[in-house]
């Protein structure tokens, strides 16, 4: 609920006399553990004054400025909560306006704030600002949810003057900290190496993250960082700050340590190259970036993140979701309706609940036999089906599973039926020579008729197929030679638009199709984020399925998102025995990618029983709090815990990942988050083939014991994976 105190200073706030303030009033903006404050100054600038940890009386944030003796700020404005361009700010804006008459300066003033409660315990603090010279207004918003600590920031940018402005910068959030030192965690990548991280500490100047991609925007540079203050966080152990911003495509984040020493994080669309025309009376909504600060290390604030986007960004995030077999692994495009008919046996056969039918079933003229054609031609190809998908979903119905499909709309083969009709419809610049990304092109969301096109798409599948259950929606190319045949001369705004046109097309979807699963693909984790996964159930991580890779990965990823979003496969990458690679994809949404009819024995059986064990324990994993019990990257062992609200049930997965001769798990785990009031009891499961284990399932440890000593799976080069169930005895 929102924090009465902080209600009842808001109102006092409203009835001073803004126009003649003769104290500077005081806006805070609280949650369960942090404050964000923001002060109207005298002059009506409205600066950051406090970021950290909520005082218990709301009146000594007054008192926070003068407790800093830091060197001058000529410009009065470094601690700007919306920084602007062009009047006597010198240091980076989050605002740069081009007014009608040529103007290029502004200067934003307080008019009012209001705050209103928008749920329990989520609240809306909105912020209106106005350049006193020229009619142009800007409204901060900052949404806060109290439980978590997460704030969400944004802002609306509406010209009121008389002829066109353009925005040649329009960042969401304009954060402000103070501390000695930071300390920047970014993530780099490619295909099949996402989200590799790299810590350095931020020195005076300008560091950006950036991406320029139009699509697939994160798989050089995710847009997700954390900030340590002071000196890098641990797991458990001090001060740090996430972000991300909730935006799927070009993105640009600086950090400028300021003359005084202080950090200024300025997030939102990158407007290189962006800029955007308003028309009179028009307004532009940024995108939200969204932010949580805590001081009990990395961990603590992942679980909060964890809670956040389950509560309120991910499609059905506290939900249930099916296990599933896909084809692509097993027959990439070479297959026919009967080898389908046996691929859904085998998946009844192996104990999971849904067929993926992925790339390759569509097109006639150019069939998809190869990556190289039919992207755009969305007819079931005649020589593959004859009988159409609807034969393929009546035979899963038989076989007791749902069946799902993949789809790739947003993209185009240049030989396609697609291209040759509607050449207009097509990114590309029409002067310059073609230039490909996995052999295909992007249309054209910024043209309506392309998002109907778009959204008719996957509407004409469950129009002809209403028993569909899954869709998985990939995005593999890249924006070159980026021109919009539809905007023609005006293409400055043509990214903004792009995404705006794919945001529309998956809100027309989840307005008729409001519950089907759907995976966020990308080749990869190239477009995860908290905007797109609030029409996606989940998102694919990487194309990488080698275990041993996607312990890192899948490591790094979990930081700021949960395991029920994160779709982990069973394949044949990699040299790990099948127990390795089942144990490393339980830690999220279940699936295989395998041919089940090539498996032996022992290998089915085997999965089988973990299908079963993962049906037991997948609630703990998908909605439980994750705790990072020891890095792959700082030792020979690496070890995940999820444990439920109660502390009474949870599973703990352990792996090897040094095979150089003679490692092994030589010390005891400490294991976080359990209840050292309480005892348990630790079973091993997912044993192979009847394997005997060394872990004593009679043993009692008491939670104390297993905190501060820890256990010790006896992890070595023969017993490469183990997992274990961690439950309560009363």
């Amino acid at each position: 609920m929102l924090n009465l105190r902080v209600f009842a200073l808001l109102m006092i706030c409203a009835l001073l006399d803004v126009g003649n303030l003769r104290a500077q009033t005081i806006i805070p903006i609280e949650t369960n553990r942090n404050a964000l404050v923001l002060q109207v100054a005298a002059n009506k600038d409205v600066n950051v004054i406090y970021f950290g940890k909520k005082l218990g009386n709301v009146a000594d944030y007054a008192l926070v400025p003068g407790m800093y003796k830091q060197a001058e700020d000529y410009t009065s404005s470094y601690n700007s909560a919306y920084t602007p361009a062009g009047s006597r700010n010198l240091l980076e804006p989050a605002i740069a306006i081009t007014h009608a008459d040529g103007n290029q300066s502004l200067d934003l003033k307080y008019v009012s704030h209001s705050v209103k409660a928008l749920s329990d315990g989520v609240s809306q603090l909105s912020v209106v600002l106005k350049d006193p010279v020229y009619n142009t207004a800007v409204t901060l918003y900052y949404k806060a949810y109290f439980a978590t600590d997460v704030i969400e920031q944004w802002c609306t940018i509406k010209n009121l003057e008389k002829g066109d402005i353009t925005l040649q910068k329009f960042a969401s959030a304009n954060l402000y900290l103070k501390g000695d030192n930071y300390w920047l965690k970014q993530y780099h990548g490619d295909w099949a190496k996402e989200m590799r991280p790299e810590e350095s500490k931020l020195t005076h100047g300008i560091k950006t993250l950036d991406t320029k991609l139009g699509t697939r925007a994160n798989i050089f540079q995710p847009s997700v960082f954390m900030v340590s203050l002071g000196k890098p966080a641990t797991e458990d152990e001090g001060s740090v700050l996430y972000g991300g911003l909730e935006w799927s495509s070009n993105f640009k984040i600086d950090f400028e340590v300021d003359p005084q020493d202080n950090l200024r994080i300025i997030a939102g669309i990158n407007n290189h190259p962006s800029s955007y025309k308003l028309k009179a009376s028009q307004e532009f909504t940024t995108p939200a970036f969204w932010y949580v600060l805590g001081n009990s290390g990395k961990g603590d604030l992942s679980r909060k993140v964890h809670n956040w986007a389950r509560n309120y960004k991910i499609l059905d995030g506290n939900g249930q979701r099916r296990t599933l077999l896909n084809n692509w692994e097993a027959t990439f495009f070479d297959f026919n309706e009967s080898r389908l008919f046996e691929l859904l046996k085998d998946t009844k056969k192996l104990g999971v609940d849904l067929f993926l039918l992925d790339d390759g079933w569509f097109a006639n003229k150019y069939p998809r036999n190869s990556d190289h054609t039919g992207l755009g031609d969305w007819q079931e190809n005649k020589q593959k089906l004859p009988n159409g998908i609807s034969s393929l979903v009546k035979e899963a119905q038989q076989n007791g599973v749902k069946f799902g499909i993949w789809v790739e709309p947003e993209m185009v083969s240049p030989k396609s039926e697609l291209y040759e009709k509607h050449p207009d419809w097509v990114i590309k610049q029409p002067k310059r020579e073609e230039y490909y990304f996995r052999n295909q092109l992007v249309l054209d969301l910024s043209n309506p008729k392309v998002q109907d096109f778009v959204f008719g798409v996957v509407d004409g599948l469950f129009a002809k197929n209403p028993a569909l259950a899954y869709i998985k929606w990939d995005c593999n190319a890249v924006i070159y030679n980026a021109y919009s045949a539809y905007l023609k001369k005006d293409q400055s705004q043509f990214y903004v638009d792009y995404t705006q046109g794919l945001y529309n097309v998956l809100e027309r979807l989840r307005g008729k199709y409001p519950t089907v699963p759907m995976m966020l693909c990308s080749g990869g984790g190239g477009r995860v984020d908290y905007a797109a996964l609030q029409y996606f159930t989940e998102y694919w991580p990487s194309d990488n399925t080698d275990p041993l890779e996607r312990i890192f990965i899948q490591w790094d990823y979990s930081y700021f998102y949960p395991a029920i979003a994160s779709a982990n496969h069973v394949t044949d990458w990699g040299k790990q025995p099948i127990k390795f690679r089942t144990d490393v994809a339980m830690m999220g949404k279940l699936g295989f990618d395998i041919v089940v009819s090539k498996l032996g024995a022992a290998d089915l059986a085997f999965c089988q029983q973990a299908i079963k064990n993962y049906d037991a324990v997948k609630d703990i994993i998908w909605h439980g709090d994750q705790f990072r019990l020891a890095s792959p990257y700082e030792g020979s062992v690496a070890s995940f815990l999820y444990m439920n609200k109660a502390k009474a049930s949870g599973i703990m997965f352990s792996y090897l990942v040094n095979n150089r001769y003679g490692e092994k798990s030589a010390l005891p785990i400490k294991i976080t988050g359990l209840d050292t009031a309480k005892k348990y009891r630790l079973t091993e499961i997912n044993l192979y083939d009847n394997a005997k284990t060394s872990v004593n399932s009679n043993q009692i440890y008491s939670g104390d014991f297993l905190t501060k000593v820890g256990f010790n799976p006896d992890i070595n080069t023969r017993r490469t994976s183990v997992v274990l169930k961690v439950e309560e005895v009363k």
